[in-house]
């Protein structure tokens, strides 16, 4: 029973944790720019949601219908105005630029929210379910639910859409796609803001069910680098597959060797992908 509870968590966990990194992922693969500004942007998008429920009453999942524009607004015009002066620069520039810009938005959250955790509690309580023993809150299953949406509708804009297809192809190889007409710098722009509204939609759901804190937004961020390591760079499937091995990893630690271990075992893991496999479960070598 208590192996079938802890894969079902882990289930449950990782398409969330799936839906953290892909846009991180999505970033770092078309622009080769390590987003250190991502963690914080989930944060924001967590507190949007708090926000919104306190003062009007409005359910999450409706939130999301404003936070992935407004999101993708923020990160689009980022971009345009910021990263794209030093998009060809050294990968420390970038790497410099996103932590400032993350240090700002984080001291910004900690000076108007304070650095105290928040919880966003649902009125009436929407219960759990319970399928042969195994317990499951009815809000993970509906954070799990969008989480997996949100994934597939990424998914489906790479491979069925023209921008998505441009996005791709500049990941593959920027000169080919430049000789063929795609416009680089305005899909830098638009995949940059696609990360952006993926991060706030993850805070979005990752507020059901953790507190909210800007102190947090360095969690999430190492959880994305590990996803993108372990599932691969750029890769949809790869950001599932990355967030269900992690979360698998920290339920099993937790209950051999104690939670308090479970992120060591976590970044261990990521240790051994980068000597054994570094283009991940589901990379390609060449892409990374």
């Amino acid at each position: 029973m208590l192996a079938a509870q802890v894969l079902v968590n882990a289930a449950v966990l990782g398409c969330l944790y799936a839906c953290i990194a892909i846009g991180f992922s999505l970033v770092w693969g078309v622009l080769n720019v390590i987003n250190l500004i991502h963690g914080s942007l989930i944060v924001l998008g967590a507190y949007l949601a708090w926000g919104l429920y306190q003062w009007t009453g409005i359910l999450p999942w409706y939130v999301l219908v404003l936070t992935a524009p407004l999101f993708f607004g923020i990160g689009y015009l980022l971009q345009r105005l910021l990263l794209n002066r030093v998009i060809t620069a050294p990968v420390l520039v970038t790497l410099t630029l996103t932590f400032g810009l993350d240090l700002i938005l984080n001291n910004a959250m900690i000076y108007f929210f304070k650095a105290d955790y928040r919880k966003l509690t649902l009125v009436p309580s929407l219960g759990s379910l319970s399928i042969g023993g195994v317990v499951v809150p009815v809000d993970r299953v509906i954070a799990t639910a969008f989480a997996l949406v949100l994934t597939g509708l990424l998914y489906l804009l790479l491979r069925r859409s023209r921008v998505g297809r441009a996005v791709v192809a500049v990941r593959l190889d920027r000169d080919a796609a430049v000789l063929m007409g795609v416009d680089v710098k305005s899909i830098y722009a638009i995949a940059f803001g696609l990360g952006a509204a993926l991060a706030g939609c993850a805070g979005v759901l990752m507020a059901l069910i953790f507190p909210i804190s800007p102190l947090t937004s360095s969690a999430y961020l190492g959880k994305a680098f590990v996803v993108c390591v372990l599932g691969g760079l750029g890769s949809v499937s790869g950001a599932l597959a990355g967030g269900v091995a992690l979360a698998l990893v920290e339920g099993i630690g937790a209950v051999v060797v104690g939670p308090s271990y479970a992120t060591t075992l976590s970044f261990l893991l990521l240790i051994a992908f980068l000597i054994v496999r570094p283009q991940g479960l589901l990379g390609r070598k060449g892409f990374e």
